[in-house]
């Protein structure tokens, strides 16, 4: 099994990762938080590249009083159906992590994911935005370190989903987020995308720019369901079009989300 520490370090000693993002990512506890989502080994995987789709719904108290679990829910499992129906589903690993760090399921083949339903998430969380992309993005890479050590080329899309600004967050800062995020554009074999469902309060462009997220990967749709599954779907037609080739990733990273 790898060490989620030793993956990251090696991509630090190949300039894969800055000094400020390796610092970002030294933080207590990680190591395990990145091991629970790491999943399948490479070895077990016959794909000759692969396309990693990692998610985290936002799970907070606030999703649920706004009556949006199951149109969270349904935008999740929508996304897998668009997956499964492509092309290139044989070549692609999905991974799901709730915003307040609970794993729906590690990286696997899209056969293996859970689809999301009332008894396995439940919204009553709190907002640690930072921490957990901190998380979040510590996994996606050492999964493509771990691939990339076995010879496979590898790509990654990432979603970020919240409904508020990080009010729980006690390790990162926005900034630390950012110097993550940075590193990753740099490498031209990520995609950061983020959703912030309408609160009425929160610039979500602002928090997300913040977070070193480039403009055209973030969605502001409204808080109806109708806009939330809308959203879902134009994130689930944007990882298609980008899983479909290298030449179509580096395409689609610069053409940002695909029209719905």
């Amino acid at each position: 099994m790898s060490d989620p520490k030793e993956l990251l370090q090696a991509a630090h000693r190949e300039g894969e990762l800055s000094d400020a993002a390796l610092a970002a990512l030294s933080i207590p506890d990680l190591g395990a938080q990145i091991q629970a989502g790491l999943g399948v080994h490479p070895d077990d995987v016959p794909a000759s590249e692969v396309v990693l789709v990692t998610m985290m719904p936002d799970d907070s108290g606030s999703i649920r009083f706004a009556s949006n679990a199951q149109a969270v829910r349904d935008g999740h499992n929508l996304v897998l159906d668009a997956l499964a129906a492509s092309k290139q589903k044989d070549s692609i690993l999905v991974h799901t992590r709730y915003l307040n760090g609970t794993v729906l399921y590690p990286y696997c083949a899209l056969a293996g994911a859970k689809r999301m339903d009332c008894h396995n998430y439940d919204p009553d969380g709190g907002t640690p935005l930072y921490d957990q992309s901190v998380v979040l993005l510590g996994t996606v890479l050492a999964k493509a370190r771990e691939f990339a050590e076995a010879g496979v080329p590898v790509r990654t899309v990432t979603l970020i989903l919240s409904d508020g600004a990080d009010e729980h967050s006690m390790e990162s800062r926005a900034k630390e987020v950012a110097a993550i995020v940075s590193d990753m554009r740099k490498a031209e074999r990520h995609i950061v995308a983020a959703l912030g469902l309408d609160d009425g309060r929160t610039d979500f462009r602002k928090v997300f720019r913040e977070m070193g997220i480039e403009d055209r990967w973030i969605l502001t749709p409204g808080n109806k369901a109708a806009d939330i599954r809308r959203a879902f779907a134009v994130f689930s037609q944007s990882v298609v079009r980008a899983s479909s080739s290298a030449g179509r990733f580096a395409q689609a990273s610069l053409g940002g989300f695909a029209a719905p």
